[in-house]
Formats: structure tokens, sequence, C-alpha cells
């Protein structure tokens, strides 16, 4: 392990220096071989992006061109070529090369001089952080699904221009460095890859934190249709997220160009999502902030400034390099992406953004979420990271039984994180979750050098001890084992409350002839699932009643006892069918504080709960 450490951390320091010396011979004056990309809009009305890519100072033969099948920070694949059309390859006196295609993502270049000019066109309407959107309003770019690369030239700086059209007023946001003339870089392909831009008539808030060599420049770059008074209002609870989530690790990471921006379009034609960057993030959200934006989008800020520790710097081994060409499979997501979201509710809870009412009810739904799908009996959180190139935003024409067989590692994540955070804190006085993140920073973030969960486990063993690691890890990441909620809750005057009615467990939808259609594969071991409904079927009646819509559903259902035996009549497929059915005890909690919580109580809640700023 040592060893391995070692090992990256000599990788993450040469590449440092790298980009050191990148920097220097910049400033020189002396201009490295570059790979260079220009794109233009032309065609925006219409969703279409023009781009020239120049590489230069080729070696003789074949020159592969790949469009990227995947995208930092997400794990499916995606299949950008798909959006490529209007191919044309040629050397530097504009004739044309010998072009193969071995495979659809790749385009095979024989027969150059030692330079090749790439042109296509690129189709591109959808807003959110990984693929592209263009549009006379504003376009969105993230680079895996836009720009073609050469995998062997990943070392190369990369030039990128942006031809703005003079008629649509647009400014660019991006972590790019800019060279003047709308013109930035990035060091290599990795960089470029994980630098999106925002092309707009934005508006730009801005503020400094920390102090000193460590002053930084925190923006917003935010497309929307909202006032500028709006636009106040809402950073400043971002300000505030930012704030929070900086005491957990006790400092902002070194950000390239003293800069970090939120790349942020509220407009009505992108889809909700969030995405980290090293030095920004992408956040779009069809939700406006007068709409309930201000509330809804901010969960977005928190969890993507969270990463910029965890997950950017803090960064698993199974994704450094990423790798463009496949699904990226990691077995750390658990934490990466499920601690971080333990910290989004938090944080904005200790920030006083949300309530702790309101957050009691987000750790309601979370807890459900988790603690009652059956998927938790066949995968423990490293297997269930594993299962996120199925899952995240894939796409499946097959149907996929997730109810059964799945659950997020956001919401299982976040759960451990939980229990993590609340075991620490009955474990003795001065452990907690934050103090072990500022540990597993200074260890793992500072240096840069890439974890597995063994370095978790072996972190987690030097700061609490080797019987707590051991046993938390052994029932709760290697195995699959449900933490004591009840007692670790009552520790901050939290209890579990049941609801104590009876339950069928079948997700009903009405439709608009007043049927009650079954809307989801049944889950295992609920009382549908074992009498034999499943998805599609129409239930009739129970116990000889019936109903036309949601509420006189569940009032007939809860005129029962759990453990009573009652007929249910359905339709399947034109079909009139019997069955009975025997009611369970609805398995949903609610999180609510004790109403005459003790002192202890109410200090270790305190200690939790409130803000460290």
């Amino acid at each position: 392990m040592q060893k391995l450490e070692h090992k990256f951390k000599y990788k993450q320091m040469r590449y440092h220096s790298l980009i050191i010396l990148f920097f220097l011979i910049l400033q020189s004056g002396f201009t490295q071989v570059r790979n260079k990309y220009s794109i233009s809009f032309n065609n925006a009305k219409h969703h279409e992006a023009n781009i020239v890519a120049t590489f230069t100072n080729l070696q003789s033969g074949t020159i592969s061109l790949q469009m990227s099948r995947s995208s930092p920070g997400r794990y499916a694949l995606h299949e950008f070529a798909k959006n490529v059309h209007n191919v044309r390859i040629t050397d530097s006196k504009g004739k044309d090369v010998i072009v193969t295609r071995p495979n659809l993502h790749q385009w095979d270049v024989t027969g150059h001089d030692g330079t090749i000019y790439v042109y296509y066109t690129l189709f591109a309407d959808r807003g959110d952080g990984t693929y592209s959107q263009v549009n006379e309003t504003y376009s969105l770019i993230n680079n895996p699904a836009t720009f073609m690369y050469i995998s062997s030239l990943e070392e190369r700086p990369i030039e990128v221009s942006y031809v703005l059209r003079d008629d649509l007023k647009w400014k660019i946001a991006t972590q790019l460095k800019p060279l003047g003339d709308n013109i930035f870089l990035a060091p290599n392909l990795q960089y470029f890859m994980d630098s999106p831009a925002l092309l707009s008539n934005h508006t730009i808030k801005e503020y400094k934190v920390g102090s000193g060599n460590k002053e930084y420049l925190i923006k917003m770059a935010l497309q929307h249709e909202g006032t500028d008074e709006e636009a106040d209002n809402f950073f400043d609870l971002v300000k505030k997220v930012v704030a929070e989530e900086k005491m957990v690790f006790g400092d902002y990471p070194n950000f390239d160009n003293n800069e970090y921006t939120f790349l942020v379009c509220f407009m009505p034609q992108v889809s909700r999502d969030g995405m980290e960057h090293r030095n920004s993030s992408v956040i779009t959200s069809p939700i406006s902030i007068q709409n309930g934006g201000m509330q809804d989008n901010i969960s977005l800020f928190a969890h993507e400034f969270f990463h910029i520790w965890n997950v950017e710097r803090i960064r698993p081994v199974s994704l450094e390099p990423f790798d463009f060409s496949k699904a990226n499979v990691c077995d750390e997501l658990w934490f990466a992406e499920g601690v971080t979201s333990y910290y989004t509710d938090l944080s904005l809870c200790r920030s006083g953004v949300i309530s702790r009412e309101e957050y009691m009810n987000r750790l309601t739904k979370t807890y459900n979420r988790v603690w009652n799908s059956p998927a938790l009996k066949y995968y423990n959180p490293i297997q269930m990271s594993r299962k996120a190139p199925f899952v995240d935003a894939a796409i499946s024409v097959a149907p996929i039984n997730k109810g059964n067989t799945y659950v997020s590692y956001y919401s299982y994540g976040n759960m451990l994180g939980l229990a993590l955070d609340l075991s620490l804190r009955d474990e003795k006085n001065d452990l907690n979750l934050d103090d072990f993140m500022k540990l597993f920073w200074t260890k793992y973030g500072k240096t840069e050098i890439p974890y597995t969960t063994d370095n978790l486990f072996i972190t987690l063993r030097e700061y609490a001890g080797k019987s707590f690691a051991d046993d938390f890890f052994s029932k709760y990441i290697n195995g699959k084992e449900m933490p004591d909620y009840k007692k670790l809750l009552s520790t901050v005057g939290i209890y579990l409350k049941s609801k104590k009615e009876a339950y069928i467990g079948a997700e009903v939808e009405f439709t608009k002839n007043g049927l009650a259609r079954v809307s989801e594969y049944t889950r295992q071991d609920t009382p549908a699932y074992i009498a034999g409904l499943e998805k599609e079927d129409i239930i009739l009646s129970i116990g000889n009643k019936s109903f036309s819509n949601l509420e006189q559903y569940y009032e007939v259902i809860n005129k029962y006892r759990p453990g009573k035996k009652t007929i249910l009549k359905f339709k399947r497929n034109g079909e009139d069918k019997t069955i009975y059915v025997t009611m369970g005890e609805n398995p949903e909690i609610e999180v609510t504080e004790y109403s005459n919580p003790n002192k202890k109580m109410l200090l270790n809640r305190e200690n939790w709960l409130s803000s460290k700023n």
C-alpha cells in the first residue's frame, strides 16, 4: 500500500511540475506545439455548432481521432459520436486524406503530411452537465460531448477559440486560462475535457474568499430569465453554503487561476443536473429562481461545491486518470457521491439555508428510500457503486427492475455518512465525521494521491481506532448490515416514528378514466408481491370496495389493520382475476425530534447541526 501511494505521489508531483513548467514556458514567450480547436455558431437556431480541429507535428502512419464515449463525473456510456456529422479531414494543403472507421467513435487517418484539419458539425440540444446545448440564447459546451481528440497526444497543451457572433452579445465563462481574443488554454487533454464553458449574455456575480496568497474569486455566471435582484438574493445563499462547506475541510483548495466558477443555466430548455469540475461546476435547472428555484436549486450548488474537495482532489484511483473511451467503474462512489450527498443537506441546514424541520424531512425521505429497498440484500455499498454505468444517466430500452435490485449510491452513501458521523460522535466526544474528512483531505486531497477503499479503511483506523474501523467496515461497507439508527439518532434527541398503518406495497397511479394502475414492478417481500400483483395490473377493488382516485384508494386500505387478510380483484391483460392479500404494516418511518430531549441530547444535536462558520 505504501509503495502504491509513493507511486501516485510521484506521478502527481510530476504532473504538477509539468503544469508549472508549462506556464513558465508560456510566460517566457516560447510556444509549445498545441492542438487547436475553434467552435462557431452560425446555425445556432438549429442547435448546430461548427468545429475545426488542427493537429500538427504528427508522426507518419495512422492517426486515430476519437469522440468520447464517457464524460468526467458520469459513469455510463453516452456515445457522443452520435451527434457528429458532416465530417471532413484534410492535410495542411487542404487535400482530403484517407479515412477509415474501425468503429463508430473512431476515425483512422492515413496519407497526411504531418498536419490534419478536421471539420465537422455538432448537433447539440441537451442542456445538462454531460451533453452540449446550442441555441441563439446561450450555448453550454461540455467538451467530451463536443470535441474529437487524439489520445496519443494527451499531454499536449490545447487551445480553443470560441468564435462568437456579434449579434448575440455573448460572453465566455470557463475555468480554462484566457489568452485574449476569446482564446483559452488547457495544459493537457484531461484538463481540457474537464473544462466546460457557458457562452451567453449571462449575469456575473462574484466575491473573494480566503486571504493572502490563498485569496480566491468565487464567481457565478448565471443565464436566467429573472431579475438582477433575484440573482443577488440567490448568490447570498450560495455564499453561505460555500463558507459552511469550507469549515468541514478547514481551507479551500488551490484553485487554478485563483478562481472557481459556477456555470449556471436556469432556463426552461435544460434538464435538472449538476456536474463537478476541478475549478468550476455546471448547474442546470428548468426551475427559475422566482418559481421555487431559490430553494430547489441551491442543493445542486451545495453538492457540486463539496466535490471540489471530495472527488476532484480527494479522488478515487479508478477515476484517475479518467478514461474517455469506456465506462469508468468505481468502488468508492458510496463515499465520493454518497458522503457528499450527506454533507449537501447537512451544510444547507448548518448554514440556515434550510430549516432543521426541512432537514428532518429530507432525512426521512432518504432513510425510507434506502432501508426499505430489497436491493440491499443483494449488494453492499461497494457493489452498488460498481453499478453506476448501468444507471448514471444510462439509457436502456429493456425494462430494469431497479426497485428490487438497486438503491442509489448517492442515497446509500448519504445514510452511511449519517451513521458514521453519529457513530463517531457516540464513540468519543472529540470524534466526528468533519474531522475525519479533514484528515483524509490532508492525506489524499492536498497531496492529490488517488485513494482506494483500503485507504479509507486504514485512515479510519488511524482516526478512530482499529476496533471502531474494523466493526464499521465489516458490517456496513464490506457487509450489508443496517446501522442501529434508533440508538444513534437517540443520542441527538431524534427518534424514528412508525406509521403503524396498513400497507399493500404496490405503487399505484390513476388513469384519466379513474383506474388504479400498478405503475412500478412490485417490490419483493411486500404484500402485493407475495399476493402476485405486478406492474400494469389494474386494481378494481379491495375487500369489495372500489375507488376512483388515490385518496379513496388509501381510505379503503387504512380501514384495515396490519395482518388482516382480504380479497382483492384486479384486471390483467383484459382478464379479471381475484386474489387474497394480507395487509402488512407500512415500513416507512418519520425522522422526528424528541419533544423533551435532555441536556446532553440537545448539546449533541447542537454540536452536530449548528454552523461551524
